[in-house]
């Protein structure tokens, strides 16, 4: 009777709650892991309060071997791994890993990308998947090479995108699969049953470039439907942003969860109307009822209670 292969040993990469997640399978698996590597400690907010990763967070509970490194392609960090002598590497939403630290290992070096390669290369997918109102997206594992998100592809897994999808949902969807495909990832390179497929591109894939001030603005020239899509797509963080002028006056309006209303007679397009008790933005092919929303030196609150102590002119718009 032949013995099933050992578990191998496993360096793992990663700094959010998606990896935090995935390294947490990992230990319940039962793989041995052998270092952590995540991103510095930093300082932020208005106290400049110093904010773990919950990969470290997770790690320090769980007391594994931890480093956070600044630089990558430090000497003494690259030593340390090849004194390791890992036989994989796994990385979860993680920075760019260099050569000579992706080819350490003996089975190569593993990434869990949120979309179904090659389209939505880059660090936003989950985003840009629900900003194009696409129906499917999943989760891919790849071999890491030279270039962003271009590696040879091991196993993906599929899955629809519901109506009203936000990012919050679906990347809880997205990081449920994501975990079990690192682990059968890892079982099909050890029995050596899985085979890594190139990338086929045909130039039309999409791409899922890093969030900005200038791609998180609404633009109100297109459909209503476009519009709730780029607000899903960027709820509940970081928000869709828009300036809106009220009573003279102009500023950043945050809108995090809308409806369509088809059912109304449209004003202008662009205009703040509030019936009802709720506040509506007239757009091409009808008003985005906003449920959810943030106005400037406000917290983030609902309509209703914004307008408690809060109102808007006939004439107020969104730019």
């Amino acid at each position: 009777m032949n013995e099933s292969p050992s578990l191998p040993k496993v360096i793992f990469y990663g700094t959010p709650e998606f990896a935090r997640y995935c390294l947490d399978a990992l230990i319940v698996a039962g793989y041995p892991i052998i270092m952590v590597v995540t991103a510095p400690d930093r300082r932020s907010g208005r106290g400049k309060k110093i904010n773990s990763s919950a990969v470290k967070e997770y790690s320090v509970k769980k007391k594994l071997p931890l480093l956070q490194p600044e630089n990558l392609k430090d000497s003494n960090f690259i030593s340390h791994l090849k004194n390791l002598q890992p036989e994989i590497q796994i990385v979860v939403a993680f920075r760019m890993l260099p050569k000579v630290v992706w080819k350490v290992p003996s089975y190569g070096t593993i990434n869990l990308h949120a979309s179904l390669l090659p389209n939505y290369r880059g660090a936003a997918p989950i985003n840009w998947v629900l900003i194009n109102g696409e129906k499917k997206t999943g989760v891919s594992t790849f071999l890491i090479n030279e270039h962003i998100d271009t590696g040879a592809v091991l196993l993906q897994k599929e899955v629809s995108i519901g109506k009203g999808y936000n990012v919050g949902i679906l990347h809880d969807i997205l990081l449920k699969l994501g975990a079990p495909l690192i682990i059968k990832t890892i079982e099909g390179l050890v029995s050596r049953s899985l085979s890594a497929i190139s990338q086929k591109i045909s130039g039309k894939e999409k791409e899922a470039p890093k969030l900005t001030a200038e791609n998180t603005r609404l633009d109100w020239t297109l459909q209503v439907e476009q519009i709730q899509n780029k607000i899903n797509g960027l709820s509940p963080n970081p928000g869709a942003w828009t300036v809106f002028k009220n009573k003279g006056e102009e500023g950043r309006m945050k809108l995090f969860k809308t409806n369509i209303v088809t059912s109304l007679p449209n004003d202008s397009i662009n205009k703040i109307v509030v019936k009802q008790g709720k506040i509506l933005i007239s757009t091409k092919g009808g008003y985005l009822n906003c449920i959810e929303l943030q106005l400037p030196n406000k917290k983030r609150m609902n309509a209703s209670a914004l307008l408690n102590g809060y109102s808007f002119d006939d004439n107020a718009t969104v730019l």
